[in-house]
């Protein structure tokens, strides 16, 4: 659309016309743009609606994370699970539902799952090493000091033989 402009009051006009064509597309692309993001976005929220209420999800879900990223939210909020914490989070209810509770139904199966979840939560890399080193220090004999009766300590020897005496002048 071209105009034909003959004079300043055309061209300001002009400007002011152009200016609010500006701004109102620039409105219908924002107001498109948050349309399109949320119909792109409303498959991963449902998803994350019916995982959220699934027991275990989420600690899959971090488990998985953590090898990609150096610091996750649960380490930022103060709770630091290692490896073997999440390890163990997924290993346990699986164990307890294979040999303890092979017969029970699906409530007691889901209530043992979040407590053992919680329990497996207390166990880190850092405590199963120091539970480790305390027997293997129960385990390990003493080591004893051999005393030889024939060699006397530095204490006992007499000092009176070693370089100047104490009472001799060294100018």
């Amino acid at each position: 659309m071209r105009v034909n402009i003959n004079n300043s009051e055309e061209l300001k006009n002009e400007l002011l016309r152009l200016n609010r064509l500006r701004k109102e597309q620039e409105v219908y692309i924002g107001d498109q743009y948050r349309l399109l993001k949320n119909k792109v976005q409303t498959p991963a929220r449902v998803l994350g609606a019916v995982t959220s209420s699934v027991p275990g999800v989420s600690l899959v879900k971090s488990l998985f994370s953590s090898f990609s990223k150096s610091k996750t939210s649960e380490e930022v909020l103060g709770n630091k699970s290692d490896w073997l914490t999440k390890a163990t989070q997924l290993a346990l209810p699986f164990l307890l539902n294979k040999t303890l509770l092979k017969n029970s139904g699906w409530l007691k199966k889901s209530l043992v799952l979040l407590a053992s979840e919680g329990a497996a939560g207390q166990i880190n890399k850092d405590k199963v090493n120091n539970f480790v080193g305390r027997i293997a220090d129960y385990i390990r004999p003493k080591k004893s000091k051999k005393k030889h009766k024939n060699i006397r300590g530095i204490d006992e020897q007499d000092t009176a033989n070693f370089g100047i005496p104490p009472d001799s002048e060294t100018y």
